[in-house]
């Protein structure tokens, strides 16, 4: 077995326990992103609010692609591009 199949093996009970919590408590998770996503903008007063939806954007993906939300297998091909727009947020 090689070192990289050998940590693949090591690492899948952590995997699916983020995962699990992920289902979980994403929606927790997502209203906490929209909450700090709010603040900063009202702090930086609107500057960075494109940075900021993007960020927030790529988080959620993030959290919904941990949660196998997206509908593909795990490590699929189901993933969006790196540069696509994630889901609008609630400001």
């Amino acid at each position: 077995m090689s070192l990289l199949e050998n940590l693949k093996a090591k690492l899948a009970p952590a995997k699916d326990k983020v995962s699990d919590l992920a289902q979980q408590h994403g929606d927790k998770v997502e209203r906490g992103l929209d909450k700090a996503a709010k603040m900063v903008d009202e702090k930086t007063k609107g500057k960075y609010s494109d940075k900021i939806h993007t960020g927030t954007g790529k988080a959620k993906g993030a959290m919904d692609r941990l949660a196998h939300k997206d509908g593909g297998s795990p490590g699929g091909g189901a993933t969006p591009p790196h540069d696509a727009p994630g889901p609008p947020t609630a400001f």
